[in-house]
């Protein structure tokens, strides 16, 4: 990579723990700190956008942040609103400047080199996205294992060329909550000429609670706007095949989160509040059995 970069990591906290907030800005200092060590960092900032019903920090809290944290600078605000990720990360992009931008969960823990071994793939400028490998549970998307090639990046932790991520208008807040923005803002990316890529390399810790069999367990929250963000998404890029299987699927489902989003989805629809569709021959979106990429394994 040549020369030192500067990041700005956003993330969104909504009723999050004090001392999860805590670990998460130590893990970015010292991950900072072998970054300017090693001379590809020249600024970080770590920024939060609060979606909460109160603020999660006062101001003492926040310099406590700051002092635990001296190479990076820590920036707060409180929303007032519960923005969601889409709309928070992008508020959060235009409080920030540095040459990439950093969209993470807050429940996400770097390896110390994670950040710089993601941005050492941008020494290709085809490249506009790449994604750090999760553990304990790694996603199960397919990617190319020579250029890492692959369909979307997850928000739970992926970093963008920040001139890319203004490009292409950031996320799509009007149309995304929670769930599918980054798999939008990817497909945008591609669209738009990029490469979106996975860097193994680079390990993050993703903090979900798991089933007894390994796998991931969804909140009601969860379950409702991922539903919702499956039919958002299908339509925005020009499958109607696909809106109108889930939406058959959805009438016969016994789960009330199915219906709440069917009704949601429909009211868009008949208000006129859907977005503009794109890829309307399909060259981008991917629709692989459900899932938004073609999967290695079951999850």
């Amino acid at each position: 990579m040549p020369g030192a970069v500067s990041i700005a990591a956003l993330t969104v906290l909504f009723h999050n723990a004090p001392d999860a907030i805590v670990r998460t800005v130590r893990s970015f200092d010292n991950a900072v700190r072998v970054g300017i060590e090693d001379g590809v960092c020249s600024h970080f900032v770590l920024a939060f956008g609060d979606a909460s019903p109160e603020p999660l920090l006062t101001d003492d809290g926040i310099e406590h942040l700051q002092s635990i944290a001296p190479h990076l600078d820590v920036v707060y605000e409180y929303f007032a609103e519960n923005t969601g990720t889409s709309k928070g990360q992008n508020r959060l992009s235009r409080l920030t400047q540095s040459d990439f931008v950093l969209l993470c969960n807050p429940d996400v823990v770097p390896d110390a080199r994670a950040p710089w071994r993601m941005a050492a793939v941008f020494d290709d400028p085809q490249v506009g996205l790449v994604e750090a490998k999760q553990l304990p549970v790694e996603h199960p998307k397919d990617y190319d294992p020579e250029t890492g090639f692959t369909s979307w990046g997850s928000g739970a932790f992926s970093m963008v060329r920040r001139s890319i991520f203004e490009e292409v208008g950031g996320f799509d807040e009007d149309t995304f909550f929670l769930y599918c923005d980054d798999v939008d803002l990817s497909w945008r990316i591609r669209e738009a000429g990029y490469d979106v890529c996975i860097q193994p390399a680079a390990v993050v810790f993703h903090d979900k609670e798991l089933s007894g069999s390994g796998g991931w367990v969804p909140t009601e929250a969860e379950r409702y706007y991922s539903a919702e963000a499956a039919l958002l998404l299908a339509h925005k890029w020009s499958r109607d095949d696909i809106v109108d299987g889930i939406l058959a699927a959805f009438a016969v489902s016994e789960e009330a989160h199915h219906h709440r989003a069917a009704d949601e989805f429909e009211r868009r629809r008949d208000a006129g509040e859907l977005v503009v569709r794109r890829d309307p021959n399909h060259s981008v979106g991917r629709f692989i059995d459900g899932n938004y990429a073609r999967h290695r394994y079951a999850l």
